[in-house]
Formats: C-alpha cells, sequence, structure tokens
C-alpha cells in the first residue's frame, strides 16, 4: 500500500520572487527613457530631413526602444507594488520575462521594418546630406553608450561571493577552531586545483604534520581519515576530498578533536539567475549602438566614395544583427513563460540527492519562479518512516529552490 503524506505550503510563507537589485534596475530604465526618447525626436526628424534612412531607421528603432524600456519600467513597477497580491499563485518575478519576450517580439518587427525599407533604398537611392545625417548619428551613438552606461549596473549576472566555489558548489568559509595553544584556520582550498583541507594558524604555534589529521564522516556514515604534510605556510591533506563537500569532520591537533560542520550550497545554472527584463533592455541599447556604429561608417564610406549603397546596406546589416538578438530572446523568455526545466544539471542532482539513500523519485517538477528564483515539486516513494521535513532538510543545500513542495508516498 501506498501512503500519501503530502506537504503543504503555509499560506503565510513569502511569494516574493524578484531579482537581486529589483528597485535599483528599475530606477535605472526610467532614467534611460528619458535619455533616449528626447534622441529618438532628434533622429527621426533629422534622417526624414536630410535624406538618411540608416539614420531613420536607427530613429525609428529608437523609438520601439524606448517604448520597449518603458514596458520594462512597468514591468519592474508592477511587479514591486504586486508581490502581495493573492491572485499571482506563485508571486510576480515572472513579469520581467514577460516584458522580455514582448520587446523581443517588438525588435523582430522593428527588423522586418528596417529590412523593407533598406532594400527599397538599394534600388531607389535618395540624396543624403552628409554634413548633418553624420553628427546626428555620431549622437546618437553617444546617447547609446550613456545609456549602455546607465544600464549597466543592473545587467550582469549578480554572482554569489564565498572563498570556495567548484563546478557550481558554493562551499562554508573557513572554519576557525579555538584550540588551548590558539586559533586554527580549516578550509576546504580548490582555488584552480583539486580539493584539499588546508589548516593554518591564526594565532599560536606553528603546526606539525605529525598528530594533525581530519576525518570526515558523511551522512551515510562513510569515514575517511586525511593525513596532512606540512606546505611551509600551512598543513595540507595529502588526498583530494571527494565530491560532496557535505560532512561532518572530526579535527585532531595535539592529541584533542575538535568538531566541524561542512555543509555544500549548490545553486542554479547563471541562466536561471539572468534578469531577462534588464537583458531585454540592454540588448535594445546594444541594437541601437551596433546601427549607430554601421550607419556612420556607411555615411562615411558613401560620403568618401560615393558609394550611396552602403547607407542601406548598413541598415539591412544592422537588422541581421538586432534578428539574431531577439531570436535569443525570444528563445530563453519563452521557455520561461512555458515552464520549461531551467537547468538540467540541478535536475539531475535533485533526483540522486534524494535517491541516494535507498528512495525513488516518482515526480519532479522544476521550474523558474524569477530570477535567481526556482520551484520544484517533488514526489517521493520511501519504506522508511519519513517525513516531508527530512527530505526538505537534504535539499536545503539548493539555495536557489524558494518555493519546494514535497510529496511522501510510503509504501508499505
Amino acid at each position: 500500500m501506498i501512503e500519501n503524506n503530502g506537504n503543504f505550503p503555509s499560506p503565510f510563507h513569502s511569494h516574493v520572487f524578484l531579482g537581486e537589485g529589483h528597485e535599483k534596475n528599475e530606477r535605472r530604465t526610467w532614467a534611460v527613457i528619458w535619455l533616449c526618447g528626447a534622441m529618438m525626436i532628434a533622429e527621426v526628424i533629422g534622417g526624414l530631413l536630410f535624406g538618411s534612412i540608416a539614420l531613420v531607421a536607427d530613429g525609428l528603432h529608437m523609438s520601439t526602444h524606448a517604448g520597449a524600456l518603458l514596458l520594462a519600467a512597468l514591468a519592474y513597477t508592477y511587479a514591486r507594488k504586486r508581490t502581495g497580491d493573492p491572485n499571482f499563485t506563485f508571486g510576480t518575478g515572472k513579469f520581467g520575462d514577460l516584458a522580455g519576450f514582448t520587446s523581443a517580439i517588438i525588435l523582430a518587427m522593428i527588423v522586418l521594418l528596417i529590412g523593407y525599407e533598406s532594400v527599397s533604398r538599394l534600388f531607389a537611392p535618395v540624396t543624403i546630406h552628409f554634413a548633418q545625417a553624420i553628427p546626428i548619428a555620431c549622437l546618437g551613438l553617444a546617447v547609446n553608450i550613456a545609456s549602455a552606461w546607465l544600464l549597466s549596473g543592473g545587467a550582469h549576472h549578480h554572482g554569489h561571493s564565498h572563498n570556495h566555489v567548484h563546478e557550481g558548489h558554493d562551499h562554508d568559509e573557513a572554519h576557525r577552531i579555538s584550540t588551548k595553544a590558539g586559533v586554527v584556520v580549516l578550509e576546504v582550498f580548490e582555488d584552480g586545483v583539486p580539493p584539499r583541507f588546508r589548516l593554518h594558524v591564526e594565532t599560536g604555534p606553528a603546526l606539525t604534520a605529525q598528530g594533525t589529521s581530519v576525518e570526515t564522516v558523511r551522512p551515510d556514515g562513510t569515514r575517511h581519515l586525511f593525513a596532512m604534510k606540512d606546505q611551509g605556510d600551512c598543513l595540507e591533506s595529502v588526498e583530494e576530498i571527494p565530491e560532496p563537500h557535505a560532512f561532518n569532520a572530526q579535527v585532531r591537533i595535539g592529541g584533542k578533536d575538535h568538531a566541524v560542520i561542512f555543509e555544500e550550497h549548490e545553486h542554479a545554472h547563471a541562466s536561471a539567475d539572468r534578469d531577462n527584463n534588464m537583458r531585454a533592455a540592454v540588448i535594445h541599447v546594444m541594437a541601437d549602438a551596433a546601427v549607430s556604429v554601421l550607419v556612420i561608417t556607411g555615411l562615411l564610406l558613401a560620403r568618401t566614395f560615393g558609394w550611396l549603397w552602403m547607407d542601406p546596406l548598413a541598415g539591412i546589416v544592422g537588422a541581421t544583427v538586432i534578428a539574431s538578438w531577439s531570436y535569443g530572446l525570444i528563445r530563453d523568455t519563452g521557455a520561461i513563460l512555458l515552464d520549461r526545466n531551467p537547468d538540467q544539471r540541478m535536475a539531475a542532482n535533485l533526483r540522486q540527492t534524494l535517491e541516494s539513500d535507498g528512495d525513488q523519485l516518482a515526480d519532479l517538477h522544476l521550474w523558474r519562479l524569477g530570477p535567481g528564483h526556482l520551484g520544484a515539486i517533488i514526489s517521493v516513494i520511501t519504506t522508511q518512516a519519513r517525513e516531508p521535513d527530512y527530505y526538505r532538510a537534504r535539499l536545503a543545500r539548493f539555495r536557489s529552490l524558494s518555493h519546494l513542495t514535497v510529496e511522501v508516498l510510503h509504501k508499505t
């Protein structure tokens, strides 16, 4: 018989799954909107007056760019203000992905417009007033650079600052051990080398390898004794430390044992932490910058050599570049909106963790709730007297799991 023991989340736990720096990104986006709105007007008017289709194309794209940035800013604002709205079952963290998807669609539409107009001008060239068009294009590039600078603080991936990182895992900070002779620091050292224990003195006399050791005890009872060797400024274990680095350690120093607990925390793949709302804003800025560079190049060559076809060719090349960026954004945000598994490696590690002591994972659903936040629904079949809290503790090292529901099926 299989008994269903569900773990139902408390109605009072948090459903705030916004990305790190959400409000700061919101402010940056509004600042860029005002800057680009002013430049948009100047480029469109200038392009029409001076006969540059590439400049008009840049202005038209900037108009949609300003609109897309407005969409991003509104998404930030709405998601922040509605975090407590119970109508959103899993919070408002996906508003940014929805805005990013919409921005990508807008970019794709502009690609078609730029491409059509540029091809038309190849067959029907118009007179270009270079003296007026080139300075405006340069001004447009300057605005794009300023916009990128304003957004740059929120565009990068927010990593996790820890002393020791190995294949996507975060380890505890160094452990300080107080002895009668002084303070000793134990750490797992793996800076570009296989992981080993290191012991160094913070206060007190130097350590000797003889009589000093580290013994690990893993959750399944497996023990491993690590002898130490003298490295001059520290003692280092002779053997490498096998993964995972989650265990209790007995550190023997001067005939005395000291208990230390090592925990390992795993984060999702970088794509699960990415703020696609800010990414869309940055792509719009980058697209504008790329088109601006092409516009300037095309105008200079057309003026120098009389190659009027260089101006529309710049529009075609720019459209191709923007199309590539648009496709990537549509692909990634669409996958999130459709609840595609955001991290196959984490899913495999979840399965391995739950099945490592004889249980069977019957069902696993893993999806993204917002930047840096994943949700999971897990169903486990066990013959042991284990409750949901046992499995929650087993999965505590997966720091990106912000919403976890566990169902335990007791098999008798």
